[in-house]
């Protein structure tokens, strides 16, 4: 009951169209109650007799109700179709819409060990079954229950030791049920995360093709997907068993009823203590009668696949975000962008810290450098300035005011940022640069082209600005994808500015260009740059480098060389590569 709870709520909205749905149900249910009624009515004039009964209108009369009663039924079974269905489907879009928005509110942590085809099997695969619990498990619940209430009314007043007889295999259909649902859920989940994992596989290697490809791994990948949908196969085949098992114990335990009627019955109408057409029509009846048990039965799988799915679908939403404002967030239109941590400390693991007591201010038109080896935080840096995680320790301030305070999209408005790992949608170059700014003129779109030195290209594509790149930009070359995305950056056009190795995947004349425009960039701003060659952060007015996630050495590009010793390490290192490689 605590997923049914919990899904209820998106209910909410479409009852209205459910409770037209259950009406239309209840119509069918009426029909259906009316058949064998027609038919008790057609035995008893027959058994009496024409002379008795006038003359054949009663039979023609019954005929045209049976019509009647049969379009009513057509009728009410397509409403009840039809607008179980728009409700249960707007329910499930209305599920995934939030599932999405809460999925997009989790923190970059979040996403680091969930696969992105596990979320979206959850999004969308276990989402799906909701449909057979709104569309077809609840009406069917509500609609069945009136009818065997209807149904043994009717039974229990053409006989009342009959219908009492009947109410014998119930017992036993419920501990089936019971069962049933005790065994299967379970195996209906491990479905589920086996339909993620496969998934997961799938998105996984369709996205690195390339690779697949170029190392030869196309059997590798051909057996591990094998595997994957082996397992599958497995899971959901192993639901199938005991749901196969469990259909058939429904309908020989509902047809005990039937036997029950023919005995017990029998022997009553041949004592003279129940008519004929009592008989005939009790039979009909009881059919109807154990029809919404077997109905319940049967639609007991979906539900269980449903409620297996909510299960997982729940640890989304009832996920709260990492990252969450304070009840009364600060929203500020421009600020000016000093940036300062003080005493930061920060890791992705327990116990296993990425930054040590940082420390550091920058203010507008001021360029900060970090440098250091591979992995000592200077990407970690970088990403908790627009907070995308907030560090263990310490406080990070934008303005001297500590960024928890502020909202979310206030603070992150005020942030250009620049990666190394480019992300570009699946869309035209002129989506891609005004992402950050869809209202932007076109004008101010081919300005920021033109000062990322990215026009002249983007104008020889076959349709220019409204060329479609393809997923993550793949018709690019690296440095095209790079030079829109600083085209992106300079366009949002915010005060504080991160480059994370922005000029990693260009020429070095094109680097020279981006470089110039960079600095352009970069007047009167706040810029946070990581960079990988030392020669274009030379003119940096504070100079960081980093070890062990603790700053070993601080100043400017002459003090530190003048100091002789890991920033001038470095520099000689890399210079003495760069002149091998020429």
């Amino acid at each position: 009951m605590k997923e049914l709870k919990a899904l209820l709520p998106f209910a909410k909205p479409y009852k209205w169209w459910i409770v037209l749905a259950t009406v239309c149900m209840i119509f069918v249910t009426a029909a259906s109650l009316a058949g064998p009624w027609a038919i008790r009515n057609l035995i008893q004039t027959i058994t009496a007799g024409v002379e008795e009964q006038g003359d054949l209108s009663r039979v023609t009369l019954l005929a045209v109700l049976v019509v009647v009663i049969y379009i009513i039924r057509a009728a009410s079974k397509f409403g009840t179709d039809y607008i179980s269905h728009y409700a249960a489907w707007n329910m499930v879009k209305e599920i995934r819409q939030k599932m999405y928005d809460r999925v997009q509110r989790m923190s970059l942590r979040y996403f680091s060990d969930k696969p992105t085809g596990e979320l979206m099997s959850r999004v969308l695969n276990d989402t799906r079954n909701f449909e057979i619990l709104f569309a077809h498990a609840i009406p069917t619940v509500l609609v069945n229950g009136v009818m065997l209430v209807g149904v043994f009314a009717i039974l229990f007043s053409m006989s009342k030791a009959l219908a009492l007889y009947t109410l014998m295999p119930i017992p036993l259909l419920a501990w089936l049920v019971i069962r049933f649902n005790k065994i299967s859920r379970p195996l209906f989940r491990k479905n589920q995360v086996k339909v993620a994992e496969l998934n997961a596989v799938l998105q996984d290697n369709f996205s690195g093709i390339k690779e697949i490809k170029a190392f030869t791994q196309e059997e590798y990948e051909s057996q591990r997907t094998g595997r994957s949908l082996q397992a599958q196969t497995k899971a959901i085949l192993q639901a199938l068993k005991v749901t196969n098992a469990f259909h058939p114990g429904i309908d020989f335990i509902s047809g005990l009823g039937t036997i029950i009627v023919i005995f017990f019955g029998g022997r009553l109408a041949l004592a003279g203590a129940l008519p004929l057409e009592d008989l005939v029509a009790f039979l009909l009846y009881l059919n109807i009668f154990y029809q919404p048990i077997t109905a319940l039965g049967q639609i007991n799988e979906g539900v269980q696949q449903a409620l297996a799915s909510a299960e997982r679908v729940l640890e989304i939403l009832d996920r709260e975000p990492e990252i969450q404002e304070i009840a009364q967030p600060l929203v500020f239109d421009k600020v000016s962008g000093i940036v300062e941590f003080r005493n930061v400390s920060f890791s992705y693991v327990d116990n296993i810290p990425v930054l040590k007591d940082i420390s550091f201010i920058v203010r507008p038109g001021e360029t900060l450098a970090l440098v250091g080896a591979t992995g000592v935080g200077k990407t970690t840096i970088a990403s908790l300035i627009p907070r995308f995680y907030d560090p263990d320790a310490g406080e990070i301030l934008v303005d001297g005011v500590d960024i928890r305070k502020w909202a979310l999209s206030s603070l992150r408005s005020q942030i250009s940022l620049v990666s190394q790992d480019i992300f570009l949608f699946n869309g035209t170059v002129r989506d891609n640069i005004a992402y950050g700014l869809p209202d932007a003129s076109e004008e101010e779109i081919i300005a920021a082209s033109k000062a990322a030195n990215a026009h002249e290209f983007i104008q020889a594509l076959e349709k220019g600005y409204d060329t479609r790149i393809g997923e993550r930009g793949v018709k690019l070359s690296g440095g095209q994808k790079q030079r829109i995305s600083i085209a992106r950056a300079i366009l949002k056009d915010a005060p504080i500015l991160i480059l994370d190795e922005a000029t990693s995947a260009v020429d070095t004349q094109t680097e020279l260009l981006i470089q110039e425009a960079l600095n352009k960039l970069k007047v009167n701003k706040t810029a946070v740059v990581i960079a990988h060659r030392l020669s274009t952060i030379q003119d940096a007015d504070q100079i960081i480098v980093l070890k062990d996630g603790e700053i070993f050495e601080q100043g400017s590009h002459e003090e530190l060389m003048a100091s002789g010793s890991l920033y001038w390490q470095l520099c000689k290192a890399q210079s003495a590569a760069e002149t091998m490689a020429g």
